[in-house]
């Protein structure tokens, strides 16, 4: 699970980006508004920590673009303003959470698990199921008609992608930012390794299900006719 990191103290960025990682998530940070839109806009984050004193544009403000362009990424707000009138104002902007600075960083794990508990969050360790596959999401398992097989992470990240979103066209460049992260440096041929790799793998498993080219646009998850 991919969550961004948007806070303008790089010491706290990074002692948050540290813990997430260590609880198996996987985190990108930026520190300023104006970066913060670039990686929204990308879609390519679960959920984001959001501090609402940022330079160049408002954490405040990038939550109602946010909800205004229809992007509904759980948000949870950190801020050392503790007003009751700042926390409806953040909450009426579209947060799903706040959080008061400072914070221990176990309060923030559990505000995190208890957006995924929500029907419109995410679950951290959770099954998929397409046609005859099932996706063990927290020990990366693939099962089959016939087998079962772990994935690498790298392959059960993009796995759960197609699966998250059957029969869809994904473009290459929403699945090389949901994967790879938004500003990595990843060759666009890195993503055809992994189909193909994703590909046996399905074959491996007794699958009916097929992952389908559209040529240089992207790929969907589909059924074998």
């Amino acid at each position: 699970m991919r969550i961004l990191i948007i806070e303008d103290d790089a010491d706290l960025c990074e002692a948050v980006k540290f813990h997430l990682e260590r609880e198996g998530y996987r985190a990108d940070v930026c520190h300023n508004g104006g970066d913060a839109l670039h990686f929204i806009r990308q879609q390519a984050h679960q959920l984001i920590i959001l501090d609402r004193m940022l330079p160049e544009v408002s954490g405040i403000s990038i939550l109602r673009q946010m909800r205004a362009r229809g992007i509904a990424t759980p948000v949870i707000i950190t801020t050392a303003l503790n007003g009751v009138g700042d926390r409806i104002e953040g909450l009426d902007a579209g947060a799903d959470d706040y959080l008061i600075k400072p914070f221990a960083m176990d309060e923030l794990m559990a505000r995190i698990r208890a957006v995924s508990r929500r029907p419109s969050g995410f679950e951290p360790d959770r099954t998929l199921r397409f046609l005859d596959l099932t996706l063990d999401c927290g020990c990366y398992t693939l099962t089959g008609p016939s087998a079962s097989h772990t994935l690498s992470k790298r392959e059960a990240d993009l796995l759960e992608i197609f699966m998250e979103n059957p029969r869809r066209l994904l473009p290459r460049a929403a699945l090389l930012a949901r994967v790879w992260g938004p500003d990595a440096p990843v060759e666009d041929g890195n993503l055809d390794n992994y189909i193909h790799f994703l590909r046996r793998r399905l074959k491996t498993v007794g699958s009916s299900a097929r992952i389908k080219t559209a040529r240089s646009i992207g790929y969907s998850l589909e059924s074998e006719d």
